[in-house]
């Protein structure tokens, strides 16, 4: 175990141990205490996520075709569409082999990814499988491409080519005067303003962190190396141009899953996961560490409860999923 999280209070990993979150219990095992996939305990923990649970109720819930509520509502059915099942799932360490996320993952290529471009859309197209061209967003795209990889997909061409959309296509500037013309800047002022859109870039850099070492590509490394440079002038939460100023409070509350969303916990958890020990990181690393209550644990403080098809934990309530993340952030 290394050193840093041999510090950890012993009684808080018990915590994360327990066997009826064991989704927690898996990355508490892989991700904090750095145990082998091949690991018995780490195969057993892999399986009761499929055995028992949130995963295997989403899947009980799953219609015949492969996805969730009705199928052209795939994005705009908020938070129980198809789109955010696969997002969950993936986020939950589900088995992307089952056949009901294998079909679910076919159904949102089939209907999502945009077949011109391979970035996502939240429309179908009326006539054609596929995605609708004019209707690409860049943080669906990247958690999409997120979500794929994680369920096991990485390999798939259509995959390579969204991770290809969000090496052309995802912006990294910090605010120019005339905003890009042609598609798809020329669509949606929130995504392709004049200001590269923060969720935006979290979502694809997230999507090019899951991308396993060995396969990232020169061009994977160099976008990466943009898109954390455009969260580092920031200082993960401010505004550039005015340090002093926060310009996103809400990232400042910790939720899971932040679907869309973000904060500063997943963004540190981005950038730390690539590597990054950067000193403009120390503001929002010192936010985490003033957040531990006097137990060592992190309360949910932003939740979508109520809007999923089943509730993640209890908001203002001590959270698991926000003690793991805040534990690998500072001691992983």
């Amino acid at each position: 175990m290394d050193r840093k999280v041999s510090s950890i209070n012993p009684d808080l990993l018990h915590w994360l141990l327990e066997k009826k979150n064991p989704s927690v219990r898996y990355y508490t095992l892989t991700d904090l205490l750095g145990k082998a996939e091949n690991e018995a305990e780490v195969i057993a923990a892999r399986k009761a996520i499929m055995d028992h649970g949130m995963v295997p109720y989403i899947l009980s819930q799953q219609q015949p075709d492969g996805n969730w509520s009705a199928a052209d509502r795939f994005y705009t059915d908020k938070y129980r569409g198809t789109v955010w099942q696969l997002l969950i799932l993936a986020e939950l360490g589900a088995d992307g082999n089952h056949p009901g996320i294998r079909k679910a993952c076919e159904f949102i290529l089939q209907t999502s990814q945009d077949p011109d471009s391979f970035a996502f859309s939240y429309r179908k197209r009326a006539k054609e499988s596929g995605g609708l061209h004019s209707e690409v967003i860049p943080c669906l795209t990247g958690n999409m491409i997120w979500s794929l990889i994680r369920l096991g997909n990485g390999s798939d061409h259509r995959v390579q080519a969204g991770i290809q959309w969000i090496i052309s296509y995802q912006r990294s500037d910090d605010g120019i005067d005339v905003s890009p013309a042609g598609w798809p800047y020329d669509r949606y002022q929130m995504c392709w303003g004049k200001h590269s859109c923060h969720m935006g870039v979290v979502k694809s850099l997230k999507a090019l962190a899951a991308i396993p070492a060995d396969n990232k590509s020169p061009e994977v490394i160099s976008k990466i190396g943009e898109l954390a440079e455009y969260l580092l002038i920031h200082r993960i939460h401010k505004k550039s141009h005015e340090l002093k100023k926060v310009s996103r409070p809400g990232w400042r509350k910790f939720g899971y899953p932040l679907m869309y969303q973000t904060d500063i916990l997943e963004i540190l958890e981005i950038l730390i996961s690539l590597g990054y020990k950067d000193q403009r990181m120390a503001e929002a690393l010192e936010i985490v560490k003033q957040k531990q209550g006097i137990d060592g644990r992190w309360k949910m403080e932003n939740s979508y409860n109520g809007r999923f098809i089943q509730d993640v934990e209890v908001l203002r309530m001590e959270s698991k999923w926000i003690t793991l993340k805040a534990l690998k952030v500072l001691f992983g």
